[in-house]
């Protein structure tokens, strides 16, 4: 097979999809939608994957969180995974902070309330309630005033930190600090305007207010079942030395025997990690067989377009082999035109699916990029297709009788 007639393959497979035009789209768009899919998909992936590792470094790996169970693990039971465990108290978090092994401890809690501002109202904002030292997980910069003090959170104070979109939306573009809102029908001071970085799950531009956590669960519509502790481990002391000391001290603070199951979770960051990189394995799994149906209607088309391209060049198949043509050199140029019309397809679906991956980057906080793995794994599989579905007309026309294929009329 020499490159002569690899370059006379090409030139050929270009010139009968110029001819038809429309039995060429369809060849392509099969081929196409197939690799957009691998494409489109692995840059979402990679990018969700990307965002997750960037918010964890930022909050910071070693920290974790105590919770009435662990979300993480994906369970098919029809049992409550929360049933039988106690709510996380807001006592055993002012306990924790008493440990040599821990910083910070930040209770949490998080709710929905209609807010009212002056004249305006604004339905299903997120609110939650937080310890003072909240702004250690949430990455950003204080725009007006300051956060709520612990001071305010051990006397319910009724001071809020809302972000700048919500303070946009409550009040326009004047300074929000020292004005009320109301939340759930209670007033609420705003003492600070808060810009958070944008992360993967918050969002460009999130629409929140923070109140100190006893202050929510004693004023607005939050359920202490589902508190939780973020605790942020002391310097010199790893995670897992952390996380034991943890482990001993609420053991005892609920009077579990030796040998009693922890009626609590401690939750690592990295099980979040680990839990969305299982999700979009599974997700990829899926989308690779929807691509392979993809590809496989494309690679019907290429069946028809190359048989129609082997009749209609009959004669000069007859020609090239009375002039000495090798049944391998037919074969190799058919295969050739076949594989070229299917990577014709995976360039336009790799533009495609890349420039979706563009678009998700430039409007939303997923870092979306096209791995080099996901283009060399969709060009290889279109081009795959074209050898595959090519196969067929290509060695019928290699098989061709010479003297029969030239009194083709």
């Amino acid at each position: 097979m020499n490159l002569q007639s690899t370059r006379e393959g090409v030139e050929i497979a270009l010139e009968a999809l110029r001819s038809d035009k429309v039995r060429a789209f369809l060849t392509i768009l099969g081929v196409g939608i197939g690799v957009a899919t691998v494409t489109g998909m692995g840059a979402i992936m990679t990018g969700v994957e990307k965002g997750i590792a960037n918010d964890l470094a930022t909050i910071g790996p070693e920290n974790f969180v105590v919770t009435r169970f662990d979300q993480t693990q994906i369970r098919i039971s029809d049992a409550l995974p929360w049933e039988g465990k106690p709510k996380i108290r807001l006592t055993e978090g002012q306990a924790l902070e008493g440990l040599s092994a821990v910083r910070s401890v930040t209770p949490a809690v998080g709710g929905v309330a209609d807010l009212k501002a002056g004249n305006r109202e604004l339905p299903g904002i997120q609110v939650v309630g937080l310890g003072a030292a909240w702004p250690g997980y949430s990455p950003g910069d204080f725009l007006e005033g300051r956060n709520f003090m612990p001071l305010d959170v051990a006397r319910s104070a009724p001071v809020a930190v809302i972000s700048e979109e919500l303070a946009i939306r409550a009040f326009g573009h004047v300074p929000a600090v020292g004005k009320t809102i109301r939340l759930a029908g209670n007033a609420f001071e705003v003492v600070g305007v808060y810009r958070p970085k944008p992360s993967l799950f918050g969002g460009r531009k999130p629409v929140w207010a923070y109140v100190p956590a006893t202050t929510g669960l004693k004023s607005l519509p939050l359920q202490d079942e589902w508190v939780e502790l973020w605790v942020v481990p002391a310097p010199g002391y790893t995670q897992a030395q952390t996380m034991d000391e943890v482990t001993m001290a609420l053991r005892t603070l609920r009077r579990l025997k030796p040998g009693e199951e922890n009626n609590f979770a401690l939750v690592r960051q990295e099980a979040f990690v680990e839990l969305v990189g299982s999700i979009t394995g599974a997700i990829r799994i899926v989308m690779t067989i929807l691509s392979s149906i993809g590809l496989m209607v494309g690679g019907v088309g290429v069946v028809g377009i190359m048989l129609i391209s082997v009749t209609e060049r009959t004669r000069e198949i007859g020609v090239r082999k009375a002039l000495g043509a090798r049944r391998s050199e037919i074969l190799w140029q058919f295969l050739v035109e076949s594989t070229t019309v299917t990577f014709i397809g995976g360039l336009c679906g790799l533009a495609f699916g890349a420039g979706g991956a563009l678009l998700l980057k430039s409007f939303t906080p997923v870092p979306a990029s096209v791995p080099l793995g996901s283009v060399v794994m969709a060009l290889a599989m279109a081009a795959f297709t074209g050898i595959i579905f090519g196969l067929y007309p290509a060695a019928k026309a290699a098989r061709m009788d010479p003297v029969d294929a030239l009194r083709y009329e």
